[in-house]
């Protein structure tokens, strides 16, 4: 399905992050694709009262089991956070395997609570994720891991996680992709100038084609505070963005001071195109060199400590670029048709396709629930990279020119798809637009995210009990 409603929270990095224990269930070796995102961004972090530390718990020890934290009356419970502690250490870099197993512990506890909070708010909002979607979703994780299905069943029982366990955290994080995408499209509507003036710095040369890596320290503010809590606050960011000049480790910072996701990475937040960092950020690293330090400035979340990793000359609007030519059928799951029955329906196309007694152009045009596509037999035409959802995409990145995928399945229905031809070639002034519009949505996507999970965090009533152990 052609669409601008491009998602950026890929269900294939989503649910591989159920997949963690993989990592350590395969005699010690890594995982041959180690490309396994950590999806769940976590608010200001919530320190449990203090509490006697006890002696650090061994992988396979028996865990005490308690309340450690309630929200909204549901709880959170110390071998949930040990079981998250475990994955998260499977797959974090040296920088966050040396940091306290407290500190780590308490930024897993408030992952957990930002997580439940969203779960809850999509089971209000009628959000859920059909067991075709799971389906694809272990496929995914498979596929990323280059095992079958079989031996990842296999690795993650060897791992002590049950089926149950592995499609449960599956089936959650493609709610929250899609309660995230649901909640944030209004925020990330990008307008003709907009366009405009990103394909014009692309053009110029100017700063806004430079791709970028910056790291920061957020120190966040509550959406509540007060003016002597934010005065606070502010303060603390100053005292870290003089220890950073003054050649403390930004690193060590990160894991000490920040409230920021993806810690593990040393607060790096990528190479990618300026028009993909917020503004302030490209504003205020605008005059600061490589390895530099800026900052602290204020976005809605919080005071933010940034430090420049690297700077590159971003790729020119005229770049070449793959680009597929693809048809496809859409069936909608309904009262009348259950998502299952949708994927069944689809093997059968399939099937008869391959047979010879059916055609493709005409079961698009007979059956396709793609208004504006089925007329023409399913075609889509030439795309381009970022142009479809994550899941259609991997689908079609996988094909080659004349093959048919399985059912795919994404929040639009369930897809056939068919790949009729690649080529490499220039864009052109339409698709030249239509890549801008994905880059800037992709951008709002991020700047709104940060907000929206301290929104529904602070709406959210939290209980702190016990601390968990460590």
């Amino acid at each position: 399905m052609k669409t601008s409603l491009r998602s950026t929270l890929a269900i294939a990095c989503a649910a591989a992050m159920a997949c963690a224990g993989l990592a350590h269930a395969q005699s010690g070796s890594a995982p041959a694709r180690r490309g396994i995102t950590d999806i769940m961004r976590s608010g200001p972090a919530v320190v449990p009262p203090a509490a006697p530390r006890p002696a650090p718990v061994q992988r396979g020890q028996r865990i005490a089991e308690y309340i450690v934290a309630l929200v909204n009356s549901e709880p959170i419970t110390n071998t949930e956070v040990q079981k998250r502690l475990d994955r998260v250490l499977d797959e974090a870099g040296p920088e966050a395997q040396r940091m306290p197993r407290e500190v780590l512990a308490r930024q897993v506890l408030e992952q957990l609570i930002s997580e439940r909070a969203q779960l809850q708010l999509a089971k209000e909002l009628g959000v859920k994720a059909d067991d075709a979607a799971v389906d694809q979703g272990v496929e995914i994780v498979a596929r990323q891991n280059q095992v079958s299905v079989a031996e990842l069943q296999r690795r993650i029982a060897q791992a002590g996680i049950s089926r149950e366990e592995f499609r449960g955290n599956i089936r959650n994080q493609i709610i929250l992709t899609r309660l995230r995408e649901r909640e944030l499209e209004s925020r990330t509507k990008v307008s003709d100038g907009e366009i405009a003036q990103y394909l014009a710095a692309q053009q110029s040369g100017a700063a806004g084609a430079q791709d970028i890596n910056i790291a920061q320290v957020l120190v966040a503010v509550p959406e509540n505070a007060g003016a002597a809590q934010v005065a606070q606050l502010q303060r603390r960011a100053e005292d870290i963005a003089q220890r950073a000049r003054a050649g403390q480790d930004f690193a060590a910072l990160v894991t000490e001071y920040s409230d920021a996701p993806d810690k593990s990475a040393g607060g790096a937040l990528g190479l990618r195109s300026a028009e993909r960092y917020p503004p302030l950020f490209v504003e205020g690293t605008q005059s600061t060199p490589v390895g530099g330090i800026a900052g602290p400035v204020r976005s809605p979340a919080g005071f933010h400590v940034l430090k420049v990793l690297a700077r590159e000359r971003g790729a020119a609007a005229d770049a070449v670029v793959r680009q597929t030519q693809l048809r496809h059928i859409l069936i909608r799951p309904d009262a009348k048709r259950t998502p299952e029955e949708a994927v069944a329906l689809l093997q059968d196309y399939k099937r008869r396709i391959q047979g010879g007694t059916a055609d493709f152009a005409a079961l698009a045009r007979d059956h396709s629930q793609d208004p504006g596509s089925a007329k023409n037999g399913g075609e889509l035409g030439w795309s381009v990279p970022g142009q479809f959802v994550p899941e259609f995409e991997e689908a079609m990145d996988r094909l080659q020119p004349g093959q048919i995928s399985d059912p795919v399945v994404t929040r639009f229905g369930v897809h056939l798809i068919q790949v009729e031809g690649r080529r490499e070639a220039k864009l052109k002034p339409e698709e030249l637009r239509e890549v801008a519009r994905n880059t800037l949505r992709d951008k709002k996507m991020e700047e709104a995210y940060e907000a929206w999970s301290q929104e529904v965090r602070a709406r959210a009533y939290v209980e702190l009990r016990e601390p968990p152990q460590i």
